[in-house]
């Protein structure tokens, strides 16, 4: 059986994530290039539990978010173009401008806190039984929690939405018109 392909939202995701990820990247580019996955580890001796059935996430949402973040950072304009010709220097005025667009938008759509209260770069340790979909244990993880190590990002929880309401009939597809100057 064929998985279906995943919804723009978690396309959108899935990019930002190899955005922070280079090890994510890489495999990536290695799958896109035809290069062989290195054998995965063995697997225990117990059989993990089934995943849980996958949800779709509302495609509106994501393309609304895409649209905001067009109108009030030109976030696709800045994306798509190609920088290549373009200075460092030129690049970072437009990523400031960009930057504080996307900004605006997180704080005026979404209430955003830290996952974790700790400082980055403090030692921690994990308990057994901690919460996985929290907390990406990466490095050299070798046998069962507890874990110590060092806490490279806080990461971050959505604790508010506040997306505007559609109109009926309104094509959240087009995320931002073409423009015509008379």
């Amino acid at each position: 059986m064929t998985r279906p392909n995943p919804s723009l939202l978690s396309r959108l995701a899935l990019a930002v994530s190899v955005l922070f990820q280079p090890a994510l990247a890489a495999r990536l580019r290695d799958l896109r290039d035809g290069v062989a996955a290195p054998a995965p580890a063995p697997s225990p001796a117990t059989a993990a539990p089934p995943a849980p059935p996958l949800r779709e996430a509302p495609h509106e949402a994501a393309l609304q978010l895409l649209g905001l973040l067009q109108r009030d950072a030109r976030f696709i304009d800045f994306i798509e173009e190609d920088v290549k010709a373009y200075s460092d220097a030129d690049i970072g005025a437009a990523a400031r401008v960009v930057h504080e667009g996307c900004r605006k938008v997180l704080r005026e759509h979404f209430s955003i806190q830290p996952l974790r209260s700790e400082t980055e770069g403090s030692r921690l340790t994990l308990p057994e039984g901690f919460d996985a979909a929290a907390v990406r244990v990466t490095g050299n993880v070798v046998g069962k929690a507890p874990f110590t190590g060092t806490l490279s990002h806080r990461g971050w929880r959505a604790t508010d939405t506040r997306l505007p309401k559609l109109a009926a009939g309104h094509d959240a597809a087009i995320l931002a018109q073409a423009e015509v100057e008379l």
